[in-house]
């Protein structure tokens, strides 16, 4: 538990089961549900973990809009939707919230089975004025009512989809509601010139105080209150374009209100009842606090951005992630022209410490992938060595990019595929399943996939000295113990054999003149972030007196596929097992290879199935795919009869 927040009882909350409930409900009486809605919310996080400081941010605003709109005949689309905690809670699942990011649970993203009051399944960042823009469209076409608003962040919006929304937005000028959560914040400090431009615009705070209680005033003058309040919106319109001549928005053809105080109740609730009877496209800019309420989160938000509950085991391995950044670094002491490249992933990809040594030779992109990948290329051309280190889940969004911008230009970079595999707690949009079969199509691209912290620092050192490009895909997990196997020498399209690594030198001799018989053995074949689960599967098998050989591939691309028959080859029964997604995966490759060349071979094939993973822990994810231990060793002793 992060903190007993509440001492009372959650009196307001306990009959909230939906935004109707609010509707009734005086200021006073919303700031005290706003209080129990972060308490509520630091409570469940501190047990479950999930995105603290930027829910806490949005509570007063969430409670302004459902208070003003009509969900779910008003839709929301949130962005990027881990800040939906407080909308799950007054759209009647709050008795629910304890399960958050739980297997079988709530999900930590908006999801539309959860609830009619969700839209969209989002967990991918800038999509929300798309789908939004769509959505309206669509309702407008079918003749149907109801506001469709876009609740984006300021870190969002650096993507460009988000720009590209905003454009046809303002082309077809239809009455969309874009609701600019300004936190000034993604992940870590939003970059770039529309990060600055934000904060000029909200320079301007003191004019808006002045200007919503002007407003206020005005309008209670008996008679000539609202024809005099035409002629003020008019004076403040010339006034907006004296002060800030090319407003951005604006001249997207968006009505402009703003920078309002995302905590003034008040404030919020009467432009909003203004906005819903606007009938043009208006972006609404609020300037939230990460982390309100909350001291630790407010002062240091990034830390409790992504909250993980403290457990009494200590990791005894370092994290893959951990692990990269150590040999990032090391070599970037020695060779001048390794740069690094993020977006807004700077702590989740292990580069902080790379930031803190080579500030100018540190780029942080914003939310914006595409443009990363291109940048990188850019940067190899020049003669540099660009290391790029994004999620698995979020180079979907780029693959264009490493085609036809690295790939095709043969382009010297790096790029550092963290999350690969499964990944726990967020569930269907953050799986790192697809990128084998996404990546190893393309030509002039190798892709490895090191079991190891030794493995991955000689796959890093090998990939340093190419002139291709070269991508290096690991899980969010420790390390798993290491095998002397695994410090062998990089040769390109080879990867490396442990023999019977579940027997560790204690089988007796009649066991292991037992075991040595080819007709007895297996060979499991893997990709390297699934090998502790195949360890376990050959210790399974070891049990029940079967011997078994692995097969880390290390390269998934480049193959040397005369290598590979040749190991395989002396083997009756061969598994193929990878954390990625099995159709177009590397088994599928390599069963069909071995079928080609060799006769009577016994194979399988597992991976991750064709449908998407809910979240749970990398355990529970792994064993509802059956690619945990025990399920391998399972399939595996089925090769026997």
């Amino acid at each position: 538990m992060l903190l007993d927040f509440l001492e009372e009882s959650l009196i307001l909350l306990e009959n909230i089961d939906c935004p109707d409930d609010i509707k009734q409900l005086n200021i006073k009486e919303l700031k005290k549900l706003s209080v129990e809605i972060r308490g509520r919310i630091i409570d469940t996080v501190g047990k479950t973990g999930g995105h603290l400081a930027s829910n806490l941010g949005v509570v007063d605003l969430t409670i302004a809009l459902h208070k003003v709109f009509d969900s779910p005949s008003d839709a929301f689309i949130w962005d990027v939707s881990h800040q939906c905690y407080a909308h799950k809670i007054l759209t009647g699942r709050n008795n629910r919230f304890d399960t958050l990011r739980q297997k079988d649970g709530l999900a930590g993203f908006t999801k539309r089975e959860e609830s009619p009051h969700d839209w969209f399944d989002a967990g991918h960042a800038s999509t929300s004025i798309s789908s939004a823009l769509g959505l309206l469209v669509g309702r407008r076409l079918k003749k149907e009512k109801g506001k469709v608003i876009a609740v984006i962040g300021d870190g969002a919006l650096t993507g460009g989809m988000a720009m590209e929304a905003l454009s046809h937005a303002g082309q077809l000028s239809e009455d969309l509601v874009i609701v600019l959560n300004d936190n000034q914040m993604s992940i870590n400090g939003n970059t770039g010139a529309l990060s600055r431009y934000l904060s000029r615009l909200t320079m301007t705070a003191p004019y808006q105080t002045f200007r919503y209680n002007f407003d206020r005033l005005v309008e209670k003058i008996p008679l000539i209150g609202k024809p005099f309040m035409n002629i003020v919106f008019r004076l403040k319109r010339a006034v907006k374009g004296l002060v800030f001549p090319s407003n951005f928005f604006s001249d997207w053809g968006f009505e402009y209100v703003g920078p309002l105080n995302g905590h003034h109740m008040e404030q919020m609730i009467t432009v909003f009842k203004r906005i819903k009877k606007l009938r043009r496209p208006v972006v609404v800019h609020v300037v939230t606090q990460k982390g309100r309420g909350y001291a630790p989160a407010e002062s240091d938000p990034v830390s409790y951005h992504g909250y993980s509950p403290k457990t009494s085991k200590k990791a005894v391995r370092p994290s893959f992630t951990e692990v990269f950044s150590h040999i990032l670094t090391a070599a970037a002491e020695k060779d001048e022209r390794i740069t690094a490249i993020t977006a807004a992933m700077t702590d989740g990809t292990g580069l902080t410490e790379f930031e803190r040594r080579f500030p100018l030779r540190f780029f942080d992109t914003g939310i914006a992938e595409q443009h990363a990948v291109t940048f990188a290329g850019g940067l190899a051309r020049a003669g540099l060595k660009p290391v790029t280190a994004i999620y698995s889940t979020f180079i979907q969004r780029a693959v264009d990019q490493l085609i036809h911008d690295i790939a095709l230009q043969k382009g010297a970079g790096i790029f550092m595929l963290d999350r690969s595999g499964a990944v726990p707690g967020d569930g269907e949009t953050h799986q790192g399943i697809f990128d084998i079969s996404l990546l190893r199509p393309v030509p002039n691209l190798s892709l490895l996939a090191p079991a190891s912290e030794k493995e991955l620092e000689l796959c890093f050192n090998w990939a340093l000295t190419q002139n291709s490009p070269v991508v290096i895909r690991y899980p969010k997990s420790p390390c798993p113990a290491e095998h002397r196997e695994f410090a062998s020498p990089v040769i390109e399209g080879r990867g490396v054999l442990l023999k019977e690594p579940a027997a560790s030198g204690k089988l007796s001799s009649a066991s292991a003149l037992s075991l040595s018989d080819p007709a007895d053995k297996i060979l499991l074949v893997c990709t390297g972030g699934i090998f502790p689960e195949v360890l376990e599967a050959s210790r399974e098998l070891y049990k029940c007196g079967k011997s078994a050989d692995i097969y880390n591939l290390r390269f998934l691309k480049p193959l040397d596929k005369a290598y590979f028959l040749s190991v395989a080859s002396s083997y009756e029964r061969v598994l193929f097992i990878e954390d990625g997604i099995r159709i177009g995966g590397i088994g599928t490759y390599l069963e069909s290879l071995l079928d080609r060349y060799t006769d009577g071979k016994k194979t399988g094939v597992s991976g991750f199935p064709d449908r998407f993973l809910a979240q749970g822990s990398r355990g529970e994810i792994l064993k509802d795919a059956h690619l945990d231990g025990p399920s391998l060793a399972y399939k595996a002793l089925k090769m026997w009869n």
